[in-house]
């Protein structure tokens, strides 16, 4: 891939990224978290599951650990544990504030990157990854756990979310 080549494929990579994470997981799962309400955003829908509001500190501590530690100056200070471990203290809007913070942040961070850092190799949470690799795991873990929250939030509320309402 020539040079050229090598910053358009980046170019939308990040462009790929924003538009996943912000323009249609984040409202999506904001939505979510709304329709669950204070009343619901704790609840587990089973023993050993996790609330909406466990997934989404944990999405908050994912992006953290594998974005913004790993492209900007940001130190990696994550509890993983606690992001599960936590069943109540914040409600519903500083929870999506949270999310939207660090996902800002991180199309932020992404947007800077290099096609340098892109190909370049770095350790996170012991396993070795390209800057690509760790930009389309972020995207991926967040697809993944948004499913999660999408469901859990249909089978809790009953509700159709209508995502695609428009179609």
């Amino acid at each position: 891939m020539s040079g050229d080549a090598a910053v358009v494929f980046a170019n939308q990579v990040k462009r790929e990224f924003r538009r996943r994470l912000i323009e249609e997981q984040l409202p999506r799962i904001t939505r979510c978290a709304e329709l669950l309400g204070e009343e619901h955003i704790w609840q587990r829908p089973t023993a050993n599951g996790n609330s909406a509001g466990n997934l989404i500190l944990h999405l908050a501590g994912n992006t953290t650990q594998w974005i913004l530690a790993q492209f900007t100056e940001l130190t990696d200070q994550r509890q993983r544990d606690g992001e599960f471990a936590t069943s109540g203290g914040l409600r519903v809007a500083e929870l999506t504030e949270r999310l939207r913070d660090v996902y800002t942040r991180a199309c932020a961070a992404v947007d800077a990157v290099t096609v340098a850092q892109m190909l370049a190799e770095r350790t996170v949470q012991g396993y070795a990854e390209t800057g690509l690799s760790i930009i389309l795991h972020v995207l991926e873990h967040s697809s993944g756990h948004a499913g999660q929250i999408y469901a859990w939030t249909k089978q809790a509320t009953g509700k159709d979310l209508s995502f695609y309402a428009h179609l």
